[in-house]
């Protein structure tokens, strides 16, 4: 009862606050800043108040709950065997269950992830190895390949040496035979 009556001042509070904001426009422009600071400052003390009567309210609510529960424990008879009383231990087992299994599962997973992972490591050692070997063949081949160019502007050349030296061996025995003959 004295709640509902401090509530209904409230709101009356309310009301009359919204006339004084009305009428606190209707001051002149030296004097109405001072009067809508004093309307909000009483707007504000009164929110206050009706928050502190809520936390009250609350407060007295729970109190009565924790009563009312304390008295049904205390005027509550217990029996062996009362259905409220069991424990209901297939549902916790079989939660138990399968959390062991989600746990055995995500083992596995993890088991798994590093098999993976251990082989993704080897084929790179792997992988290293031949891009090593592959340099080493590249840089073979080039030499190869400098090489038999070499080589095959050798055997051009000296196939110009050989025709010449034969062209002039052939002229030098036509000169001997032309003069000594």
């Amino acid at each position: 009862v004295v709640e509902n009556e401090i509530q209904a001042r409230i709101d009356n509070i309310f009301s009359n606050l919204e006339r004084l904001e009305i009428l606190s426009s209707k001051e002149p422009p030296n004097k109405r800043q001072n009067a809508k600071l004093r309307v909000d400052q009483l707007k504000y003390d009164v929110q206050h108040l009706q928050t502190a009567l809520r936390n009250f309210q609350h407060r007295r609510q729970l109190r009565e709950q924790q009563e009312r529960q304390r008295e049904e424990l205390l005027a509550r008879t217990f029996t062996t065997n009362d259905s409220d009383t069991t424990i209901p231990i297939d549902e916790t087992l079989q939660y138990n269950e399968s959390l062991q299994s989600a746990h055995r599962g995500m083992d596995e997973l993890i088991g798994s992830g590093t098999s993976i992972l251990r082989g993704l490591r080897d084929q790179r050692v792997t992988l290293k190895g031949t891009h090593k070997k592959i340099l080493d063949v590249a840089s073979m081949l080039g030499l190869s390949n400098t090489v038999m160019r070499l080589i095959e502007k050798r055997a051009f050349q000296d196939k110009f040496l050989m025709l010449g030296g034969m062209a002039v061996t052939c002229v030098i025995m036509f000169l001997v035979v032309q003069y000594l003959t």
